[in-house]
């Protein structure tokens, strides 16, 4: 997990994100009538795979607690796919990506370009790019990189922005928004 205290990033925050996208979020949910009443919260998250071809349409969270055979589900879609290595993907990214999904307002899954990466593939794309940084989020499963085909960079990372939640950085050349559960901060264009 995230331990780092300056980044902005507290249970407080997440839950104002979620907080903040209830409205839009409702309409996705099933049991909408329930929901809207307050007789309880639950987060969804959707996700395909351009590298394997994998999907996932899950519920990872009920009134206040984790699903642990979801987050397994979601570490196992976010491992190395060059490798199948498998990490714990942090609950906040997870978080994160969640409440920016919501406020986007679209029942479209993100397409995840990376999740977690092992050291071998870390040190590989850092040898092709100047991009990759030396110690990545990634290598902690505290970082993830998406698209989404009805939504342009600008619009995905304003929303990731509007979360307060996370570092956010736009790669419009790539097509892809990097988000993670550091400090919080953005970079690109």
């Amino acid at each position: 997990m995230c331990e780092n205290k300056s980044s902005g990033l507290t249970r407080r925050s997440i839950l104002g994100a979620f907080a903040a996208t209830a409205i839009s979020a409702a309409p996705f949910f099933p049991g909408v009538t329930a929901y809207a009443r307050g007789a309880g919260d639950i987060r969804k998250l959707q996700f395909y795979s351009g590298r394997t071809g994998e999907r996932i349409n899950l519920i990872y969270w009920i009134d206040g607690s984790y699903i642990p055979e979801s987050l397994s589900e979601i570490n196992h879609f976010f491992r190395d796919w060059r490798n199948n290595a498998v990490h714990s993907i942090d609950t906040r990214t997870v978080d994160f990506l969640a409440a920016a999904h919501n406020l986007l307002g679209v029942n479209e899954p993100y397409m995840l370009l990376s999740g977690y990466r092992s050291p071998q593939t870390n040190a590989m794309l850092r040898a092709r790019s100047r991009n990759v940084a030396q110690n990545s989020l990634h290598l902690k499963g505290q970082a993830a990189d998406v698209r989404l085909q009805s939504r342009s960079v600008s619009q995905i990372a304003q929303a990731a922005e509007a979360c307060r939640a996370g570092g956010v950085g736009r790669y419009s050349g790539s097509n892809f928004v990097h988000f993670d559960c550091g400090a919080t901060r953005t970079w690109g264009r």
